[in-house]
């Protein structure tokens, strides 16, 4: 059964990054010393906070963003791209005397990615608490993730409780949770590697993100997604845990798949669906998206997840 979208369908406010990509395709990562000669490079529109935005706005969520991008051509072009999928742009603020930031995404012929990201203008994200507050009102999710200071996002995790708004917290790049913030966190979604140094456990296998995803939720966290790429992902709540596969594909690009992954589960969720049904969606879409190239363009729409895909089958564990 496909998760509904509710009517009018949820608002999702997401705090993050947003970043220019460069994307060079090689045939393999270089060793240290070696010179490649590589594919191709081309721009392509990312970043966590844009990424999961587009996400969310493509699944159906009116969608806010709240960021920071320099007054360049970057900046310009990445909020065109988020404008065109329908996202309010307002609280993205130009900053006049640092760059957009930027990633470079090294793409391999085994479709994974290696990236480096250089934050400039993101590092200059302050939130305004009355402004968030008001967007919050009323929102289902506020989305946040660690591409921007880790005291903003702090103080958002607060304004959104004082909100009475549910947080979905992707803590990547990986950095230490403040113990005063697993309380404020209704959804966690992390990968095997963010989930093993997070809880300090083994989660490369469905059993092992089990049993590390238990132990995060025990720390204040009501639910948590362990997700294994090809292996699917691992959902975690006060019932237990239960794996859900993935349907294989052939993998050309993995850039943004985890965000792809987040987006349609926060919109399942906010749309009242199950949790299990939202995470089957969420591999769905994710498994979509690792079949092309490139970030946002990678994103596929509701429609297609829905069409091309069959839903995901789970075990308890």
């Amino acid at each position: 059964m496909n998760p509904t979208l509710s009517s009018p369908p949820p608002r999702i406010v997401v705090l993050g990054s947003l970043n220019m990509d460069i994307v060079l395709r090689v045939p393999h990562a270089p060793d240290a010393g070696e010179t490649l000669q590589g594919r191709s490079i081309t721009n392509v529109p990312g970043g966590k906070g844009g990424n999961q935005a587009v996400g969310c706005a493509r699944q159906g969520a009116r969608v806010q963003l709240v960021g920071c991008v320099g007054d360049d051509a970057h900046g310009r072009a990445l909020r065109d791209a988020l404008a065109g999928d329908g996202i309010d742009t307002a609280a993205v603020r130009v900053v006049p005397d640092a760059p957009t930031g930027t990633a470079l995404v090294m793409v391999d012929d085994a479709a994974q990615n290696r990236i480096v990201v250089i934050a400039g203008a993101n590092a200059q994200l302050e939130i305004d608490e009355a402004a968030l507050a008001t967007q919050l009102a009323g929102a289902a999710f506020l989305v946040t993730q660690f591409e921007t200071p880790l005291a903003q996002v702090g103080r958002a995790l607060q304004v959104a409780q004082r909100s009475a708004c549910k947080v979905m917290l992707n803590p990547s790049p990986m950095q230490p949770v403040d113990d005063a913030w697993w309380p404020l966190i209704d959804t966690l979604v992390v990968n095997e590697v963010e989930a093993r140094m997070l809880a300090g456990l083994p989660a490369d296998t469905p059993t092992e993100a089990a049993a590390a995803g238990q132990a995060l939720r025990a720390r204040g966290v009501a639910r948590v997604v362990v997700t294994l790429g090809a292996q699917g992902a691992v959902a975690v709540d006060a019932t237990g845990a239960r794996h859900h596969g993935a349907p294989v594909v052939k993998a050309v690009d993995t850039t943004a798949a985890g965000d792809t992954f987040l987006g349609a589960l926060a919109v399942a969720l906010g749309s009242g669906n199950g949790f299990d049904a939202a995470v089957g969606l969420g591999i769905r879409a994710a498994a979509l998206c690792v079949t092309q190239p490139g970030a946002q363009p990678s994103i596929p729409q509701r429609d297609a997840v829905l069409r091309h895909t069959s839903p995901t089958d789970w075990t308890v564990l």
